[in-house]
């Protein structure tokens, strides 16, 4: 079956290699991409192939044949340039032409497509709304204070430069935006929506959620649970390989907190568990009364998958989370990762 052709063209050269190389990158089509910077090249292509969607300069538009152009492409969206006709960010929607400024950021003409293009057939069909299999780490311990989110950025961080990794945390108070000096526009919660109410639109949206950090992609934490509170572990699990279906995500990272619903869920739908330890009289107490627990609910198969760490007492821990590959916890993290994922 001939793949179909998602098309976009601008006479601006470094433009439209900027905003392909984002599409490129960003979202996964189950349409070849065309580049054209020059119009009537445009106009000589849709004369024996036919394009489902174009994405074109407002004046690359009237350097070719509007009408003819109409008949060979099935849906066309205008890069308007003009500003004073159409202010950023506002959509205009004439017959089949839906027009949005060219002069704003490329994620943000990405949520126009978005919006627009879930009725085209096809649009997000094919593999980027398959699961993917996708291996679940998880990171818990019911002590707490243990460098645990140390731990798992710095696997995750690891585990990246080789292979495709996400990081999710679940902690009720995670402090990364602190920590990052951001402040994020969406965060976990955002995910869940389009999941449950528009989750035609995920594999266009989940591009603009995921931010990343030293090769490692992330989803913001939840700022608030109140929205949430009612997810289980199953719904979190079908969530987690829907994304890891749209990002192609070989390993996903679960930073996981006492807090949330469906704990024990997601713990038993990870292939290894890594919980860490502490010495002390309370430390050994807490573990105990976790572990009696998995033994009462016959969860037995958690334990057999859990991988205990006892740290040593490490002289320095980066500040930085763009820097958890380096140092003395790097060094042990990368040792597990070599001798207990990788089996070398």
């Amino acid at each position: 079956m001939t793949q179909k052709i998602f098309a976009i063209c601008d006479t601006e050269e470094d433009y439209a290699l900027r905003l392909t190389e984002y599409m490129h990158e960003k979202i996964r089509l189950p349409y070849a991409i065309h580049l054209f910077t020059d119009a009537e090249k445009l106009q000589e292509f849709v004369m024996h192939t036919p394009i489902e969607i174009l994405l074109i300069a407002e004046s690359a538009l009237q350097l070719i044949r509007e009408e003819y152009i109409r008949q060979q492409v099935s849906r066309i969206f205008v890069l308007k340039e003009n500003d004073v006709q159409l202010a950023a960010g506002d959509e205009q929607t004439q017959e089949d032409i839906c027009a949005v400024s060219k002069f704003q950021a490329p994620d943000k003409i990405v949520e126009m497509l978005t919006e627009a293009i879930t009725d085209v057939p096809g649009w997000l069909s094919g593999e980027t709304a398959q699961e993917a299999a996708v291996k679940l780490i998880g990171v818990y311990s019911p002590v707490k204070r243990c460098l645990q989110t140390t731990f798992a950025l710095t696997m995750g961080q690891i585990l990246a430069r080789e292979h495709n990794t996400l990081y999710i945390n679940f902690e009720n108070y995670s402090g990364f935006g602190q920590m990052l000096k951001r402040e994020f526009s969406m965060d976990m919660a955002d995910l869940m929506y389009y999941y449950r109410c528009a989750r035609e639109k995920l594999p266009l949206r989940l591009p603009s959620i995921i931010q990343n950090i030293n090769g490692l992609d992330y989803i913001p934490p939840l700022q608030s649970h109140a929205g949430v509170r009612e997810e289980n572990g199953g719904q979190w699990l079908e969530l987690c390989r829907y994304v890891a279906g749209i990002g192609q995500y070989e390993y996903i990272i679960l930073d996981l907190d006492d807090g949330m619903e469906g704990l024990f869920d997601l713990l038993q739908s990870c292939f290894r568990i890594y919980t860490i330890t502490r010495d002390d009289s309370f430390a050994v107490a807490k573990l105990n009364q976790y572990e009696q627990i998995l033994r009462f609910n016959n969860m037995d198969e958690i334990a057999d998958k859990t991988v205990k760490c006892s740290f040593p007492v490490f002289k320095e821990i980066p500040v930085n989370l763009e820097l958890m590959t380096h140092g003395e916890m790097a060094g042990y993290v990368k040792a597990i990762v070599k001798e207990d994922l990788y089996g070398k």
